[in-house]
């Protein structure tokens, strides 16, 4: 009965992971790597010391740099932190508006945001396209570890 637990948290935190990846208040990659290791210490997978070191640093660095790479987005383009803000808010917003909005949504957030911040629609132009490029590598590089981890939790498990 406790593998089968261990099990059904496993399969729950690979899918929290890669919610994570879109949703700024979880943090994917390392859910994603804890539902592997819950799958590690339970009955059906067992993974080498290797690759669970590989994937956490993994997940570390990513998580590291999803901090970092919107605010180099940012700043390339000439943006404030209202811009990468707004991107956020504009991404909680664009969630429920479907996959249009999680595009959409950050854009529109961060062009709000440095509007805010300067009233000048040119400099919001860009540097909201900035917070957006930044924002979006962040999520890519999420999504990206986060799916290798689930390819190994896939793999170990079948």
């Amino acid at each position: 009965m406790g593998e089968y637990l261990l099990l059904a948290g496993a399969v729950l935190l690979i899918i929290l992971g890669i919610v994570g990846c879109l949703l700024p208040v979880l943090p994917g990659p390392p859910l994603s790597f804890g539902g592997l290791l819950l799958l590690h210490f339970s009955k059906f997978a067992e993974f080498s010391r290797e690759t669970l070191i590989i994937l956490a640093i993994i997940a570390a660095v990513v998580t590291i740099l999803d901090y970092i790479v919107p605010i180099w987005g940012t700043r390339k383009f000439g943006g404030s932190k209202y811009g990468a803000r707004g991107a956020t808010v504009g991404l909680i917003i664009g969630l429920f508006l479907g996959p249009a909005g999680i595009i959409i949504g950050p854009f529109a957030g961060a062009f709000v945001g440095e509007l805010i911040y300067r009233d000048d629609v040119n400099y919001a132009l860009k540097a909201g396209f900035g917070s957006l490029l930044g924002f979006m590598m962040g999520v890519g590089l999420k999504l990206v570890a986060s799916f290798i981890i689930t390819f190994y939790f896939i793999k170990g498990f079948f």
